[in-house]
């Protein structure tokens, strides 16, 4: 089985944006990565990020989540992978256990894929899309990033393919221009 290589980060959902990316700044003397008023990243270290944000007076602002999870707290936990094939790996294994990810997304700096325990809490599987955390962080601060922060969706099947096709690794980390992908309703917020 293909472990994940690091803990990446975790993200919180806030009714106290501005208080909470402004503490955790403090706390750990971490910077701004990105953000706008509905998100925001923090890192601490070389990883593009540590902490995101979820503002839900702008995400949520009715507080009606769409699959329950509306409330300010842990959105969710990431994992990384030290390969695309570790994790194309773990996408196979899991889907013939009869698990499958809610959310396959390419966001820019990973490749990211979403499941959710029985207790419905979510991880985030991933791999970094960049070889160096410079390459990382600069693109998280680029105009790619601000203008589309979600990403694009794909399909882990046709990922699979394509790399045991022996496509360059490189052409499937790397992200589609697009709009951004809807949040799923699994994921809580959004549509």
């Amino acid at each position: 089985m293909a472990k994940p290589s690091k803990f990446a980060h975790i993200v919180y959902r806030t009714r106290r944006f501005e208080e909470m990316t402004s503490w955790y700044e403090r706390v750990f003397e971490a910077k701004v990565q990105y953000k706008n008023p509905a998100l925001a990243f923090l890192t601490y270290d070389e990883e593009h990020h540590r902490f995101a944000f979820g503002n839900l007076d702008v995400l949520d602002p009715a507080g009606k989540g769409s699959a329950g999870k509306s409330d300010a707290g842990v959105d969710h936990v990431a994992y990384t992978y030290a390969s695309l094939r570790d994790l194309i790996e773990t996408y196979t294994r899991l889907k013939k256990l009869g698990i499958t990810p809610y959310w396959p997304i390419r966001h820019g700096p990973t490749l990211s894929l979403y499941y959710k325990d029985p207790d419905g809490n979510r991880i985030e599987f991933q791999v970094d899309c960049f070889a160096t955390a410079e390459e990382a962080n600069a693109y998280m601060r680029g105009e790619a990033f601000s203008s589309n922060p979600i990403g694009v969706n794909f399909d882990p099947d046709e990922l699979v393919e394509q790399f045991n096709k022996g496509v360059p690794e490189d052409q499937l980390l790397a992200r589609p221009e697009g709009p951004p992908a809807p949040i799923p309703r699994e994921h809580g917020l959004g549509a």
